[in-house]
């Protein structure tokens, strides 16, 4: 690994506006809305990412939509390794050209909806840190924590402010639903600060925020099936508005009269809308509909 070294862009001028328009220019790059290409600024925030990941020589990093590389020197500094991953062919010679002098960085094109992170987990759990585009921040953290969380020791990501809030959210809150379930299941969730938008070149129109995500080894609530869990929470919030009786009879097999009595032995009124329900709720209503329907 290495730091710094004469012939590529530090972090001090990657933090600069003016310095990342004219590499931009240089590489005649002009940004795409669609991609959420907003760099960060600012080194205090980048310093502040890598003391939220808590990253450590021996670690291994993935990152998802580097830009310009900004939090990736960073990083490279900092880890063992860095498979760092982004769409924007036209960002590939920017990103060679910025991290041209650190031996442990790799980049991969491609779109990270596509990217297995099975592989790179092979040889144990890897951290993800990175500034997620925010065109991808809710599908991606919701299908990794669905099917690849042991992948990870932790996800460490800056997200719009709103997909924070709703990965937090408590029963009953506006912010409150799938996303929330399922990242709390599978992980200890917090906050860890926000970002406002001045420290982005464009400036976005929305602010963001840095989440934390510590997988549990253990799943937070014991059920019988992820997959069928899963299928419960997004059933009952793909109607967030109707009652669990209406929601739960239109995804499965069962009358009213049946889920009514099978929902009775654990106490769980259906009149209730699913937003009301905590995750150990929603674990309880998985058992039993599990227990029922046999995972159809």
């Amino acid at each position: 690994m290495q730091g710094n070294l004469k012939g590529i862009l530090p972090v001090s001028k990657l933090s600069s506006p003016g310095h990342v328009s004219r590499l931009l220019e240089q590489h005649g790059v002009k940004l795409k809305k669609k991609w959420g290409q907003n760099f960060l600024v600012d080194e205090n925030i980048l310093k502040k990412i890598i003391s939220a990941a808590d990253v450590q020589k021996s670690d291994r990093i993935l990152e998802i939509g580097p830009g310009i590389g900004s939090l990736t020197q960073k990083l490279a500094e900092n880890a063992s390794r860095v498979l760092t991953v982004e769409i924007d062919t036209r960002l590939i010679p920017v990103l060679r050209e910025t991290l041209a002098e650190y031996d442990n960085v790799e980049i991969i094109h491609g779109d990270a909806m596509d990217f297995d992170p099975a592989p790179v987990c092979e040889e144990g759990p890897v951290k993800l840190v990175a500034n997620l585009p925010y065109n991808v921040a809710t599908p991606l953290l919701y299908r990794w924590l669905k099917d690849s969380r042991n992948c990870f020791s932790r996800l460490v990501c800056m997200v719009q402010k709103e997909v924070a809030e709703r990965i937090v959210a408590k029963p009953g809150s506006k912010a409150y639903g799938t996303l929330s379930v399922i990242c709390n299941y599978a992980a200890r969730c917090e906050i860890a600060f926000d970002v406002p938008r001045t420290v982005f070149f464009p400036r976005p129109d929305v602010s963001s925020a840095v989440v934390q995500l510590i997988p549990y080894h253990v799943p937070a609530e014991d059920v019988a099936d992820d997959a069928f869990f899963f299928k419960v929470v997004e059933a009952v919030f793909a109607q967030r508005r109707k009652t669990l009786l209406n929601t739960l009879n239109a995804a499965f097999p069962l009358t009213k009269e049946q889920l009514t009595a099978v929902c009775s032995a654990v106490e769980i009124d259906l009149s209730r809308r699913g937003e009301t329900l905590t995750l150990q709720e929603f674990a309880k209503l998985s058992r039993v509909l599990y227990n029922k329907v046999g995972g159809l």
